[in-house]
């Protein structure tokens, strides 16, 4: 089976009712972004951070996964479908598909402050005093800006063995996320589905642009690869 290696951003979740990252302002959803998704924000005041994803968990909670994450379920039935994502969402989990690796965290999971490796599935509203085995305070399970991001050298490798490059619903500005498509084999087809995309066709060599949004994009690239 082709591998197909597909990359995806907020836009592939918005139509499920997940806001994108951030607004033209630099605001996400009213929110000054350094202060509620960086590490001298959790210090300065841990109790709005906490706040603002005990909010986004509720909203995921509410939403389901769109057309656009079922298609890529299906493409496994003839291809080897591995997804990376930019979102912290866990639509891709609950449409079924079974490769996936999340870059900046995941929503629905804490972390211990103390022993990064100590990680916990998290549904319910996290606050001050939820503490994990070690006795040090839980935090959101999310790559912020200003740190590493540690399954970066994986989502390299997985990009490396792909015969077909997607990226959906990201505008392959935020690195080092779009640093990703600097490492497919030379020759490999690359098709970015995004009804405003930010690249052009004769940027990269076997691009081939869908401007449509995530979902009935995503119809159209499954409808042509399952013809191919």
């Amino acid at each position: 089976m082709k591998k197909i290696v597909v990359l995806t951003g907020a836009g592939i979740s918005a139509e499920s009712g997940i806001q994108t990252f951030r607004d033209a302002d630099g605001l996400w959803e009213g929110y000054n972004i350094m202060e509620v998704a960086s590490p001298e924000g959790f210090a300065a005041n841990p109790e709005l951070v906490l706040d603002f994803y005990n909010k986004r968990r509720k909203q995921l909670l509410d939403v389901k996964p769109n057309k656009a994450h079922y298609n890529l379920k299906e493409l496994e039935k003839h291809f080897d479908v591995e997804i990376i994502t930019q979102n912290v969402d866990d639509l891709h989990e609950r449409s079924g598909s079974s490769k996936i690796t999340h870059l900046h965290g995941e929503l629905l999971k804490v972390r211990s402050t103390f022993d990064e490796s100590i990680v916990i599935n998290w549904k319910k509203d996290l606050f001050l005093g939820d503490l994990c085995s070690k006795k040090s305070q839980l935090r959101p399970h999310i790559v912020w800006f200003g740190e590493m991001v540690p399954l970066l050298d994986k989502a390299i490798e997985i990009t490396k063995k792909a015969d077909i490059l997607v990226i959906i619903g990201t505008s392959m500005q935020v690195y080092p996320a779009a640093s990703l498509i600097d490492f497919v084999k030379e020759n490999t087809p690359i098709y970015f589905i995004d009804p405003k995309p930010s690249v052009s066709e004769n940027e990269f060599k076997n691009l081939k642009i869908i401007k449509e949004i995530a979902s009935k994009g995503m119809c159209k690239l499954k409808e042509l690869l399952e013809n191919k």
